[in-house]
């Protein structure tokens, strides 16, 4: 396989709304993000990846598009989008957009002109169908964001068919106009210079033919069918029509795409070259968690949950293996969509510090593109979020509401979406100890959580932060021994996540703790070869052949040091 520029990226994901405030509204901007360009260079990435900024209702925070032309005044102007792209291009940092593919907003004018009537020449960018009888729903299909996916049009006997908010209505990919007016969108944005897309919601592009019914299933009850109309076999054949001809234009476009549910088939299917989709996906099936104390008559991811280890470490071995020959698969621990890392998988009352650097160890080494959220990198928390009022997310209020009729108290279901909701991850970026955490003049949009030691000012002059150790694990991942290096998981127990990557001469050994006790491994190696010790967080120790880390340590070894390929080593010694 050819090599791709971004087979060795490193992409930054900044929420912009909650990054940077440039004019004292309290909601993050383009311009705040040009300011903020020397410290994303500063981190070692090499691809800034926005989530949506252009014109919206902002009823999903973006993902609902009234313009994909024009950028939201809430952002800034398109100049302002030009200005970052080229900027951003004189730092050496690539920029990629979060395009929505599967949806437009109701407020759309291809919507707004479907609404007029089925002769209308855009009704058909749409999904509609008849009621089964009057007054009935077409199927028993429920909706991502609470109730049925479809609505009811407001001045005909039709329904629109929508998989997440009623005013975000799905578009009909298996209409040529569709798919030629999508990728005009994208060439348009190529052509200003923006090197790739995450492409939003792709998966759900097609749905099955004639909508039929979720068997088995009360009347009048509405159940999700992903089955239906998630990862159809026309996806892939709607993404190859669509990254084919913007190749021709733009060969090095790098088009990741975000696949919620994939499992690993789907994924090397989206992913292979042979098939000319995507370059990546992006799954959120890594994090498996112990469900057996959770609530099943609510939704279990919206409980929180301890991660399941071993059936973590199998689904990670697994995607290495299959995907390592395309690049490897997309590594994150967090995104806009799902809690914090720390928060979700560390511990931030006893060990924020050193569970911080262990994730990002464990991560960001194996083989792939790292997706770090912005704010990671200073061992941001889950946002405090006090009532349920102050939750965006439809599907918390609907979480809430079912769990106050089960009996649960309202304390007991906010602390659960505090640790679940996409909302708790949004909090805005922590600069410095200032009001509003030098975010903003203003009382930022999703409010702010200030902490003496979890701001970027105070990181940076500390030579152990997280920030610096994010730094130096960056400045290691670019190495050929952590981008060409193959990939093994090693045998432990279920406290320990350790592998190798090796390339020609030259292993590295990392170990991780995934726990709160220390635990102790053996390798023979730590008495019979000389070795490197490149990254090491608090607590750890190692005697003859016998290592410990401590709580949520994590140890990066390097054996038979390749002189042409080695890492700027920091010491060569037996003991950390």
């Amino acid at each position: 396989m050819s090599e791709k520029w971004w087979q060795e990226a490193i992409v930054y994901q900044v929420y912009p709304r909650s990054f940077q405030d440039s004019n004292g509204d309290g909601v993050g901007d383009l311009r705040g993000v040009i300011q903020r360009l020397d410290y994303i260079q500063s981190l070692g990435v090499s691809v800034i990846w926005l989530n949506p900024i252009f014109v919206s209702p902002q009823i999903d925070n973006g993902y609902d598009v009234s313009n994909y032309y024009a950028i939201d005044p809430l952002f800034g102007t398109i100049e302002d989008a030009e200005e970052l792209i080229e900027k951003a291009h004189q730092y050496g940092l690539k920029v990629i957009f979060d395009f929505v593919l599967n949806h437009t907003s109701d407020q759309h004018p291809w919507f707004q002109e479907a609404l007029k009537g089925p002769d209308n020449p855009y009704r058909d960018y749409y999904l509609w169908a008849d009621g089964k009888t009057a007054g009935q729903l077409p199927n028993n299909w429920a909706s991502f964001f609470g109730g049925t996916v479809w609505e009811k049009e407001p001045a005909g006997n039709q329904y629109y068919f929508h998989l997440f908010a009623k005013e975000m209505p799905d578009l009909n990919w298996n209409n040529p106009e569709v798919q030629l007016s999508m990728l005009d969108i994208a060439t348009f944005w190529m052509d200003k210079g923006v090197d790739g897309f995450r492409l939003d919601a792709f998966i759900h592009m097609d749905k099955e033919a004639g909508y039929p019914d979720v068997p088995n299933i009360v009347d009048g009850q509405i159940v999700l069918a992903e089955e239906y109309y998630a990862n159809l076999p026309k996806v892939n054949h709607y993404m190859k029509n669509f990254a084919q001809a913007l190749r021709k234009q733009y060969p090095d476009v790098f088009l990741v795409g975000e696949a919620a549910s994939a499992n690993i088939d789907l994924a090397v299917n989206y992913s292979d070259p042979l098939n000319e989709a995507c370059d990546a996906v992006i799954t959120f099936r890594y994090f498996s968690e112990d469900d057996t104390k959770k609530d099943v008559r609510l939704p279990l991811t919206m409980q929180s949950g301890k991660l399941d280890l071993k059936a973590f470490k199998a689904t990670m071995s697994e995607w290495q293996d299959r995907l390592g020959d395309f690049g490897g698969p997309t590594l994150y621990w967090n995104n806009h969509d799902m809690a914090r890392a720390v928060s979700r998988f560390g511990d931030v009352i006893h060990y924020r510090e050193n569970s911080s650097k262990m994730l990002a160890t464990l991560m960001y080494l194996q083989k792939g593109i790292p997706f770090i959220l912005n704010g990671e990198e200073i061992g941001m928390k889950n946002l405090e979020i006090p009532t349920i009022d102050k939750f965006e997310a439809p599907e918390a209020k609907g979480f809430y509401e079912k769990a106050l009729a089960l009996g649960y108290s309202k304390e007991h279901i906010l602390r659960e979406l505090n640790a679940t909701s996409k909302d708790a991850s949004r909090g805005v970026m922590q600069w410095d100890d200032s009001v509003f955490a030098g975010f903003s003049t203003s009382p930022p949009w999703s409010d702010v959580n200030q902490e003496a030691d979890y701001h970027v000012a105070a990181q940076e002059a500390d030579e152990k932060s997280i920030l610096n150790y994010y730094r130096k694990l960056l400045n290691y991942k670019q190495t050929p021994l952590f981008t060409k290096g193959s990939f093994k998981l090693i045998e432990t127990n279920d406290q320990l996540y350790c592998y190798e990557r090796t390339l020609g001469k030259q292993t590295a050994l990392v170990c991780c703790n995934f726990t709160d006790q220390p635990v102790f491994f053996e390798d023979e190696r730590f008495t019979e070869e000389n070795f490197t010790v490149l990254l090491t967080n608090d607590f750890n120790s190692l005697e003859g052949k016998l290592g410990k880390l401590g709580p949520y340590g994590a140890a990066v070894l390097v054996f038979g040091i390749d002189e042409e390929n080695e890492p700027h080593e920091e010491n060569r010694i037996s003991v950390f």
